[in-house]
C-alpha cells in the first residue's frame, strides 16, 4: 500500500471527500450578478463565491471558473461590476446561472444601465459595486481575483439573496 509523505516525511493525512464536500457546501454563500464589459460586448453570470477583504481599501474577493468567457474578460479588462440580488430574485439568479452560447443574452431578461466605469449595473438589484483589480491568483479550476470597490449604488434596501434559500449547491 503507498501512502503519501509530506515534505517532512510524515505521513500526509487522506482527504474523505464525502466530508470535505458537506463542509465546504456549509460555508454560507450570498448569490450575485458579476457583470463585465469589453468593447461593445457586454456579459454576466451568477457569482457565489464573493466575500469583502479589506475595509480600507474596500475590496471584495471574487473566484471565478477559470475556462469562463468572463474570466478572460476580467483579466484582460481588469474590473467587474457586483449586483446584489434581493432574496425575491430566484429566477433571475437562475437565468444567469445557466451555460450560454453568446455573449450578453442573459441582459435580455434584466434591464440595466452602465455604470460610472462602463459595467452592467442591473435596474432590478439591491444594487451594485464597479471594482477595478489589484490582485489575482489562477490556481485549480478558478481564478481568484480581489479588487477594490471604485463605486456603489444603492437602489434600494433588502435582505439579500442567498445560496442556502435557492436550494443549489456550488461547491465542495
Amino acid at each position: 500500500m503507498a501512502v503519501d509523505l509530506n515534505v517532512d516525511g510524515a505521513a500526509a493525512p487522506v482527504l474523505d471527500s464525502a466530508a470535505k464536500k458537506t463542509l465546504l457546501r456549509k460555508i454560507p454563500h450570498g448569490v450575485f450578478i458579476c457583470g463585465v464589459a469589453e468593447g461593445d460586448d457586454v456579459n454576466g453570470f451568477t457569482a457565489s463565491w464573493v466575500t469583502q477583504g479589506s475595509f480600507d481599501p474596500p475590496l471584495v474577493v471574487m473566484a471565478v471558473r477559470a475556462d469562463s468567457t468572463s474570466n478572460g474578460i476580467i483579466s484582460r479588462t481588469g474590473r467587474f461590476s457586483l449586483n446584489v440580488l434581493s432574496a425575491e430574485q430566484k429566477d433571475l439568479a437562475a437565468v444567469f446561472f445557466k451555460p450560454q452560447k453568446g455573449i450578453g443574452g442573459r441582459f435580455d431578461a434584466a434591464p440595466f444601465t452602465l455604470g460610472p466605469l462602463g459595467l452592467p449595473v442591473l435596474d432590478d438589484a439591491l444594487g451594485a459595486v464597479e471594482c477595478a483589480v489589484v490582485g489575482q491568483v489562477a490556481h485549480g479550476d478558478h481564478t481568484v481575483f480581489v479588487a477594490e470597490v471604485k463605486s456603489a449604488q444603492l437602489h434600494c434596501d433588502g435582505a439579500a439573496l442567498e445560496l442556502s434559500a435557492t436550494g443549489w449547491q456550488y461547491g465542495g
